[in-house]
């Protein structure tokens, strides 16, 4: 009994130096964000807690495939499975590649079936309501008039804002620069509107911090807080309720298609490492297009 217990505490020990291992290179190596580690250790203790007293060295393409059967009997949606096997996909490759594993057990198994969901976006009308909604009277006011411009002037995340210092704007080019995804930065053009706003927003708050955006307390405002703030104009508006601060990210690159930019141009203005992920923009403006060719084609 007593060799039996002491050789799981082992395994369990082991498995978890490979965790710990894994974590530290996809913060040092790869640099991804607090947000996406914590998500893929939630990934992998919840893949570990399925295992139960089995170790990860003897994890084969049959239990990873068991795992998602699981998840799909508590009804999780094919994007929340898909994105922890992408989490095991990463794990197990890393330790095959480390030479902590023999072989890579989730090289095989194959993606869930994604729902195609077309991105939630506003009209322009609906956007300059939304933007214009604020007190500007209120400090709070003018602090939330330029969240609302900055996001549809740049259409930069929500974990993108609410990282932005007062350094990272250039009010004489009209530019900003953005940390993304994996630490990596890029410019983006900011409008006149949105500028103007922030100047007079940094002018009247009297708190010295680099942070752009404070919350009532003098802190960094945090994604939650930018959510909150967003919840409360859409009310304000009678807005549709299933519109997030990523709407006014899809409004951007709508609204950019719409007028005529071109795809690649809107791929580096998101910050897209792929344009396939861009592409999906392509779909919600089909109305627009099919109206120019009825308008245009000689035989539409």
């Amino acid at each position: 009994m007593n060799q039996k217990y002491n050789r799981l505490m082992a395994l369990w020990r082991m498995d978890n130096r490979y965790i710990d291992k894994y974590i530290r290179y996809l913060d040092v190596e790869k640099g991804y964000s607090r947000h996406t580690i914590l998500n893929y250790s939630k990934d992998l203790s919840e893949f570990k807690a399925f295992l139960g007293e089995r170790a990860l060295e003897t994890v084969d393409y049959l239990a990873i495939r068991k795992f998602l059967s699981v998840l799909r009997e508590r009804n999780l949606k094919s994007r929340s499975i898909s994105r922890k096997l992408s989490c095991l996909r990463s794990f197990f490759r890393f330790l095959n590649r480390e030479g902590l594993l023999k072989s890579d057990p989730a090289k095989a198994v194959s993606n869930p079936k994604l729902e195609k969901h077309l991105p939630k976006f506003l009209t322009e009308e609906e956007i300059t309501r939304l933007i214009e909604s604020p007190d500007l009277a209120k400090l709070s006011g003018l602090r939330d008039r330029a969240i609302l411009e900055t996001f549809y002037s740049t259409g930069i995340r929500v974990s993108e804002l609410v990282g932005l210092n007062f350094e990272d704007i250039d009010f004489f080019s009209g530019v900003v620069k953005v940390r993304g995804k994996g630490k990596k930065e890029r410019m983006v053009p900011i409008g006149e509107k949105a500028l103007g706003v922030l100047r007079d927003y940094a002018q009247k708050r009297k708190n010295t911090l680099p942070a752009v955006f404070l919350n009532k307390n003098g802190s960094r405002l945090t994604d939650r807080g930018v959510r909150l703030i967003l919840d409360k104009y859409i009310r304000l508006t009678s807005l549709r309720e299933d519109i997030s601060p990523h709407s006014l990210r899809h409004s951007f690159a709508t609204h950019l298609l719409n007028r005529g930019a071109d795809l690649r141009s809107v791929q580096e203005l998101l910050g897209h490492a792929n344009l396939s992920t861009t592409q999906i923009y392509t779909h919600v403006t089909m109305d627009k297009l099919k109206g120019v060719y009825d308008k245009a084609h000689p035989r539409a």
